[in-house]
């Protein structure tokens, strides 16, 4: 018997095992934040935890009714942390002006989505501690080189220290899925000095910003994997006026670490014909 219906279309699959939730829980760091997020809570077994941390202000974001009546009288006292929303269409922005950080059993069939998320919010989201499906998490930790070395990876490693933390089987979850999930930790990059030092400052004002067009960042990563067994020059080519004999463009974009693309990216700006820097 379960507390709450699991709805196949919501992906849910709720997690029963509590030594696993309090790992999970523990891999916040709270390294210069308090505002935590938890995202599809369900059926509260990580709520748990992170309402007995004092040290953490927590906002759980649900987009199922029978999950959010659940949490009510599970947690009583708690309406006022409990946002019954789409976390997709979730306004961080305007909820949030100081770093944040997102928890969750984040749903299979939205995990990628949940990811850009938060690259469009990297601004604001200093960490991530989620379970998602293990390919996924293979996915975005994955090595340069490696065939599942792709979009998200490149992103999420630009921006985020990316770490796969532990994996966890099918049969501590209700309903088992048919999948190993894994949990990972995305630690946002701090902007540094010279000499690799911390540089001073508080908040957002400390997160790393490359030099480069970000915009364009994203649009050269993107077109570069779509046709990922093509070298870069061709790949790239509708964004170049020139293309010299630079060793990056004469490899395929796996082959490429972040740093690089965004290296790649500086040189395309400075090189690109006339209007050609634009989002599709």
């Amino acid at each position: 018997m379960y507390p709450v219906n699991p709805k196949k279309s919501l992906g849910q699959h709720f997690l029963a095992d509590k030594n696993i939730a309090a790992k999970i829980t523990r891999a916040l760091t709270l390294n210069g934040y308090s505002d935590v997020i938890e995202v599809g809570p369900g059926t509260g077994i990580l709520t748990a935890f992170l309402l007995d941390n004092s040290s953490i202000s927590l906002r759980l974001v649900e987009i199922d009714p029978d999950s959010v009546s659940y949490l009510k009288n599970r947690f009583p006292g708690s309406d006022e942390i409990i946002e019954e929303e789409d976390f997709l269409k979730y306004p961080l922005s305007r909820k949030y002006t100081d770093p944040v950080a997102i928890i969750g059993n984040f749903p299979y069939n939205i995990s990628s989505q949940i990811f850009f998320k938060v690259l469009e919010n990297r601004h604001l989201v200093k960490e991530v501690v989620c379970m998602v499906q293990k390919e996924v998490a293979a996915r975005i930790v994955a090595p340069p080189g490696s065939k599942t070395y792709g979009i998200l990876s490149v992103l999420l490693q630009a921006y985020y220290r990316t770490e796969l933390l532990f994996t966890v089987p099918p049969g501590v979850f209700m309903p088992p899925p048919k999948v190993t999930s894994a949990v990972l930790r995305l630690t946002r990059r701090i902007q540094k000095d010279e000499t690799g030092n911390e540089l001073h400052g508080s908040g957002l004002a400390k997160f790393a910003v490359p030099d480069c067009n970000e915009a364009l960042f994203f649009r050269v990563v993107k077109m570069a994997f779509n046709q990922r067994r093509k070298m870069l020059r061709n790949s790239l080519a509708p964004l170049l006026k020139n293309l010299p004999e630079i060793k990056m463009l004469s490899q395929r974009p796996e082959q490429l670490p972040a740093g690089e693309f965004f290296e790649l990216t500086k040189w395309i700006e400075t090189n690109q014909a006339p209007g050609k820097i634009r989002e599709d």
